[in-house]
């Protein structure tokens, strides 16, 4: 009964404290860089993203779970620039549709949310 009292006190003292006390704030980032220069295979890159975007521990490593990260797990920056782009289609031509089509399809299908992607 102890436990159980002082559980209801610490929740209710956490409730009460004044809201000028305690600031949270997020900012999300305006531009990152991604270079692509060093992608060695699909799961590099998608370990390159994660990392990048910071997607959560259970990225799953593949387009579907790409799609998932960035249209509900991830506040993506204003400004995507993607580093040694025409390299990497000649060395990764499948991967390179996927991902522009993923931000096509999310730009297309939620603009609110959609960063500006450059490939260079």
């Amino acid at each position: 009964m102890i436990l159980h009292q002082a559980k209801i006190f610490w929740f209710y003292s956490v409730l009460t404290v004044p809201s000028t006390s305690l600031t949270i704030s997020f900012m999300k980032a305006s531009k990152i860089e991604i270079d692509l220069s060093g992608v060695s295979t699909s799961i590099a890159l998608h370990k390159l993203l994660s990392c990048k975007l910071g997607f959560p521990s259970f990225y799953g490593n593949n387009w579907d779970a790409f799609w998932d990260a960035i249209t509900g797990l991830v506040e993506l920056p204003s400004v995507i620039e993607f580093r040694h782009w025409p390299e990497f289609c000649v060395k990764f031509p499948d991967d390179a549709d996927q991902l522009k089509k993923c931000f096509y399809d999310l730009k297309t299908q939620f603009p609110e949310f959609s960063p500006d992607v450059f490939f260079q």
